[in-house]
């Protein structure tokens, strides 16, 4: 079966069957390309950013482009659940310095999100964003006073 057929029937919180889905197909040449695109569209986010988590703490990799894709799609994620996915997912994605203000703009919503999970895995995400780039680099300068 296609996967975004499989995803369409996913009811949303069985998690052995968005296990199996992923089983039958991270092996999957386009598996990858397959799930982010899928990431676009707000009735599949879950189920995608779902997938992409696992395969990132499986070990795989992603392409540079692949990456900005996701970032991309920031501004688009419709549900919580897709937000927690994808700030858990931050960790196995580096930030290109072209990504580092869409991040952080998706990371400063997340600390004001009414959902307690999102709040807290955005701190996370300006960890992860810290020890990639200085705080020169990010919209809000910490100035220091001359004396």
């Amino acid at each position: 079966m296609d996967i975004r057929k499989e995803l369409a029937a996913w009811d949303g919180k069985s998690k052995a069957i968005i296990s199996i889905i992923y089983d039958t197909h991270y092996i999957e040449i386009d598996f990858a390309d397959s799930i982010i695109e899928l990431i676009n569209y707000p009735d599949f986010q879950k189920g995608a950013t779902w997938l992409l988590k696992a395969y990132l703490e499986e070990g795989h990799c992603l392409q540079k482009k692949q990456i900005k894709c996701i970032y991309g799609y920031l501004k688009k994620l419709a549900n919580w659940e897709s937000k927690l996915h994808i700030l858990q997912s931050l960790p196995f994605m580096p930030i290109a310095k072209v990504e580092c203000k869409k991040v952080e703009q998706f990371l400063r919503e997340t600390l004001t999100d009414k959902n307690k999970f999102i709040r807290a895995w955005g701190y996370n995400g300006f960890y992860i964003l810290a020890k990639q780039y200085p705080v020169s680099l990010l919209s809000h300068k910490i100035e220091t006073k001359k004396a």
